[in-house]
This record gives structure tokens, C-alpha cells and sequence, in this order.
């Protein structure tokens, strides 16, 4: 059976945008279609009468530095970003996210844009941006519109855009400034299996004296959506890295988030059990990446 009747090819960002405007809700975007085709073939989506292919759009592959940040294309590739220089000095958490995500075959032609369309609560590239308090860009026949990127999720695989009319253009990330640095960690089935059971990301600014000035945490699966953990982020702000802030912090977070048993995943208390070593992993890291 054909999960879709017509292919288009758009060359730009408005021909793309037009295409999907005409055709009133009956296409589906897609870049390296590795959830997009599953989901097809399995009716977890319903039926597409046009694929609009979206990955002959020069301004979708770019990675470049703007005076706002540093812009990442929403068809730019997993193995992209791994390889890109600019995002390791400035966006590590990002970079090891997306490192994790699959094996080489999927972050070779899997995107970014796609990893956050998808709307997966404990999606890598995901959690990443959220930690890195990340701009997207939503595009549809009216013009653009660039939201915090928290602002994209209704519920587990619901986004707050119609991506039947809409695509995300990109996404917009602040360059790192000094005493900054960010890390990802996550624990996954040891079978290989790709979800992941908890995952983390954690930016971090550092006063001269060695306290937290800023701190954004994100957590997944921690909700129906990418959850941030905010009570955490103010604990931490003023507080020395030692032992009893990492104590307090986990038991903190363990009150924040909301876990769940999955038969996929893991169980609620395992889950939360795991909380406190990915906050010593991730914390741990940055604090490596000062010292470098």
C-alpha cells in the first residue's frame, strides 16, 4: 500500500510554505522521514496525500553565527551537528545529544527539525534545546514567528503548529560567553534499544567565585511534554557545586518531576532512582569543561 500519493521538492522556504497552504492540511513535511515513514507504515499518522520534501532548502541546512546567536537549520542532520565546530565550543549538551541519537545510518540523514516535530517528551535533540533555552522559528503562508522553544508542545507527539501548514525554519541558540558550558547524559536499555529510560541536559553559568549564577536543567520523559525543571534551576542559583548541593538537588528534582512506570522503559522508582547519578554526570562534565 502507498503512504502517499505525491512527492514535491520544493527549492525554498516560501515554495515549500505555499505547497503546504494549497494542499489544506493533506501533506506532511518531512527531512529524513526516520519517525515520519515508521509512523506511516504502522497508522500511528494518519494518511498523506503529498510528502513535502523539504531537504533541497539551502536555509534549512545552514548552521551559521547571527548578532542574535547561532542559527541551526531544521534540516540540518544529527551527524551535522556532531561534526559542526562552532556548535562544540558553544553547545556541547546539543552535540552529545545528538550523538546518542540511533547509529550512524539515522543521525546521517535524521534532523534536528524533525527530532523536535516529533514532540517526544524524552527526544534528545529536544531536551538539548530546551536546556539551551533555544529560539524556533515557525513558518506557514502569513510569514514567521520565533517562539521559545518550550512554547512548541501540547502533549506527547502534539505540537502547538499545525505541521500539516507549517514548518519550523529553524532553531536559534545565544553563543556561549565565559563560565559557561552545558552537558547531556542519559541511560538507555542496555540492548540498545533507542529511547531512552531518563535523559538530561544541563546549562550552567559560573560567578568568578565559583557559584552557579544561572542554571536550566531539562529532563526526559518528565511530563507529557519536554519538561524544564524550574524549582531545581532556582535552587541552584548562588549555590557552590558540593556535596550536599548535589544531595539536595537530586532530592529536589525527585519533587519537581513527574515519572511514570513504562513497560517500554523503565519503572517509576528506577527512574527516579537514576535522577541523582545524571545530575552528578552532567554537572560533573561542565565543571571538566571549565577546566579545559
Amino acid at each position: 500500500m502507498s503512504l502517499w500519493k505525491h512527492y514535491l521538492l520544493p527549492t525554498s522556504i516560501q515554495e515549500a510554505v505555499d505547497a503546504l497552504s494549497e494542499l489544506d492540511g493533506t501533506s506532511a513535511v518531512i527531512a529524513g522521514g526516520t519517525d515520519l515513514l515508521l509512523d506511516l507504515d504502522q497508522g500511528r499518522h494518519p494518511p498523506v496525500d503529498t510528502m513535502v520534501d523539504i531537504t533541497r532548502i539551502d536555509e534549512l541546512q545552514q548552521v551559521r553565527v547571527e548578532p542574535e546567536g547561532i542559527f541551526i537549520g531544521a534540516a540540518v542532520t544529527h551527524n551535522e551537528i556532531i561534526h559542526n565546530p562552532v556548535l562544540k565550543e558553544n553547545v556541547r549538551c546539543l552535540v552529545e545529544g545528538c550523538g546518542l541519537i540511533g547509529g550512524p545510518q539515522v543521525r546521517n540523514v535524521a534532523t534536528i527539525g524533525g527530532n523536535v516535530a516529533h514532540a517526544l517528551p524524552a527526544g534528545d535533540g529536544t531536551i538539548a534545546l530546551v536546556a539551551l533555552d533555544a529560539q524556533a522559528c515557525i513558518v506557514n503562508s502569513e510569514g514567521e514567528t520565533w517562539l521559545p522553544i518550550g512554547d512548541l508542545f501540547a502533549g506527547p507527539g502534539v505540537t502547538t503548529f499545525d505541521r500539516s501548514r507549517e514548518l519550523i525554519k529553524g532553531f536559534r541558540i545565544p553563543l556561549s560567553g565565559p563560565g559557561e558550558g552545558s552537558a547531556f547524559d542519559r541511560v538507555m536499555r542496555p540492548q540498545g534499544v533507542a529511547i531512552a529510560i531518563l535523559n538530561m541536559a544541563v546549562w550552567m553559568r559560573f560567578a568568578s567565585d565559583g557559584s552557579i549564577e544561572s542554571a536550566r536543567i531539562a529532563v526526559g520523559p518528565g511530563g507529557p511534554t519536554p519538561f524544564r525543571a524550574h524549582a531545581l534551576e532556582d535552587l541552584l542559583s548562588g549555590r557552590i557545586i558540593d556535596a550536599d548541593t548535589l544531595h539536595e538537588s537530586a532530592r529536589t528534582l525527585q519533587d519537581e518531576i513527574k515519572l511514570r512506570t513504562s513497560p517500554y522503559r523503565a519503572t517509576e522508582a528506577y527512574r527516579r532512582h537514576l535522577i541523582a547519578t545524571l545530575l552528578d554526570r552532567t554537572i560533573g562534565r561542565i565543571s571538566a569543561q571549565l577546566l579545559e
